[in-house]
Parts: structure tokens; C-alpha cells; sequence
């Protein structure tokens, strides 16, 4: 009976001890500053953003929608910070993800469209699992309309096209992670170590002059891209290295970089070194106006190879015949 008692004792008190850390504690310790990245619901003339938060919490969008981008998620804009929800109550954080993350949703699409989707999703979205709202009426689809335009307003990029917040200075990591840079990336002679590297592992897929025409760009279903197109003219040495360093989801572009931590500069198929003499070059290859790869004769030719014959279990040079 003893050991029974002081088993359930030890069992009482590991799941208090659980609680008081990871509930009571934060609660007491974790008090964070508001921050000016929140979003405000500043009414409007037209529509009321702060009503329209109270009909997304009565139609339970954040069942499927979440509204704070995690340090993994690429492509969601700027990432949110802890003071951003000190007057979020109730927060609309969510959990699941059956829907997109909404955290700058306001400004991407027009408010027509938002309301199109709200109404009929699959006219918009085909293949959308999203239910229609169709039955709210004019004011409550304004209201939560304008809501979600107000989503991450306070969330501005300072560039059209910009790195992840882990590979600038605008974090901890960022600044040990440009600290390791060694390579003068606006030098002619990286560039020009640059250029082999790019050789050896990029042209036969992006093409020997980058413009996407490489011998094996004809079996890929998504094409590589121009890389001489002036768009690319406006990619910071830090977004160039963050693309090498972890590919492009949804193409055949691998990983460079081994997937592990930014200050370990020797991680990846390719080192830190390696990658930025890379940048380098590839900052060169823009042009002022677009070339366009559009016919088969267009792309790098394969070189056939003489390969020596074996015969008798000899081996035998090529005749070059």
C-alpha cells in the first residue's frame, strides 16, 4: 500500500511541476512590450476591420487559417513578433493549416476578389476545400472583408524581393550568419572563381550563359530559369545565397547547403565559401534586356563522348574512330 501511495504521490507531483512550467511561469516571466508591427483596425468609412475581426471569430476561420508565420515558412512576408498579439484577445493564432496562414494576407489580392472568394472559393480557387459565406449579409462581408485586408498592415517590406529574416542583420542569426562572409561578392576575381563553380554544378541545368538552356532542361517539366532576365538585377547577395543555399520548392533545384545551422560554414554539398564566390558570379549573368530560350537548337548541346571498347576482358583505348 506504501508504494502505491508514493507512486501516485510522485505521479501528483510531476504533472503540477509540468504545469507550473509551462503554464504558470510563462504566465508570470513572459510579458513582452508591445511592438509597432501589430496590426491596427483603424475604422474606415466604408467598413468596420475591428467588427470583421468578431465575425472571423464567430465563423471560426481560425479553425483552418492561422495567423502567425513560423520561423520555417518561406513566403508569408515578414515575420511576426511576440508583441504583435498583446492586444489580441482573443488571439486568432490557430493551429491547423487546412487553409493558408493569413498573417499578411491584407493587400495581396483586391478587396473584389477577397469577397469573390468569401462567396464562391472554388470560382476563384479551383479545388478549394473552403466552405462558402454567401449568407452573410452586405455590412457583415464588408466588415470581414476589410478585416482581412488590415492583416499584417503593420508588417511592411522594405523590398520587392527579400531573404529570409535568418540571413539579415535584422536578426541575431543573420548578423553571426553575414559575419562568416569572407568573399567579396562584387570583385572580379570571385566572380570569376565563381564562374567554375557554376560550371560544375549549375550549367547543365541553367545553361553554360544562364539563360535556362542547359542539356538537361529539356526533361524538366519546369524549366529552369533565365537568370539573365533584369529581374534578377534587384536579388540582394543575401536572397542569391539563400536560394543556392535551400533550392526552390516545387523544381528540380537542390539543396546547396546541408539544411543546418547558417554559422556552420562548412555544412552543404557546397561551403559557405563556396556558395558566396557563387553569388558572385551570378550577379554578373543579368542583362539589360531579355533574351528569351523558345526552340530546342537554342539549348547547350551534349557532347557525345568516344568511351574506350572492352573486349576480352581487356580494356582497350579508343581509336578516337
Amino acid at each position: 500500500m506504501y508504494g502505491y501511495r508514493l507512486g501516485a504521490i510522485g505521479i501528483v507531483t510531476t504533472f503540477f511541476a509540468i504545469i507550473f512550467s509551462t503554464v504558470l511561469m510563462p504566465m508570470v516571466l513572459f510579458n513582452p512590450k508591445p511592438t509597432d508591427s501589430r496590426n491596427t483596425y483603424a475604422t474606415i468609412a466604408e467598413a468596420d476591420p475591428a467588427r470583421g475581426r468578431q465575425i472571423y471569430v464567430r465563423e471560426g476561420c481560425f479553425y483552418c487559417h492561422t495567423q502567425f508565420n513560423r520561423l520555417q515558412d518561406r513566403g508569408y512576408g515578414p515575420l511576426v513578433k511576440a508583441g504583435d498579439y498583446v492586444y489580441e484577445a482573443p488571439h486568432q493564432l490557430g493551429t491547423a493549416r487546412t487553409g493558408p496562414d493569413l498573417t499578411n494576407e491584407g493587400g495581396r489580392f483586391p478587396s473584389e476578389w477577397q469577397k469573390a472568394h468569401l462567396v464562391e472559393p472554388r470560382a476563384v480557387k479551383p479545388g478549394s476545400i473552403m466552405p462558402s459565406f454567401s449568407y452573410l449579409n452586405e455590412r457583415d462581408m464588408n466588415d470581414l472583408v476589410s478585416y482581412i485586408q488590415s492583416l499584417g498592415n503593420g508588417r511592411k517590406s522594405n523590398a520587392f524581393v527579400e531573404a529570409p529574416d535568418e540571413y539579415r542583420t535584422t536578426t541575431e542569426t543573420g548578423r553571426k550568419f553575414i559575419a562568416l562572409k569572407t568573399v567579396d561578392t562584387n570583385a572580379d576575381a570571385s566572380a570569376n572563381a565563381g564562374r567554375g563553380i557554376y560550371q560544375q554544378n549549375c550549367a547543365s541545368c541553367h545553361g553554360l550563359d544562364g539563360m535556362g538552356e542547359g542539356p538537361n532542361a529539356i526533361s524538366l517539366e519546369k524549366k529552369p530559369p533565365n537568370l539573365t532576365r533584369p529581374f534578377y538585377k534587384q536579388y540582394s547577395d543575401e536572397f542569391w545565397f539563400y536560394r543556392i543555399t535551400e533550392g526552390v520548392p516545387g523544381t528540380r533545384m537542390p539543396r546547396w547547403g546541408d539544411g543546418g545551422s547558417l554559422t556552420d560554414a562548412r555544412g552543404g554539398i557546397l561551403t559557405h565559401e563556396q556558395r558566396w564566390y557563387l553569388v558572385a558570379y551570378l550577379k554578373t549573368l543579368q542583362k539589360d534586356h531579355e533574351v528569351t530560350v523558345d526552340k530546342l537548337d537554342q539549348l547547350d548541346p551534349i557532347h557525345q563522348t568516344k568511351l574506350p571498347v572492352l573486349s576480352h576482358q581487356e580494356y582497350e583505348p579508343s581509336t578516337g574512330d
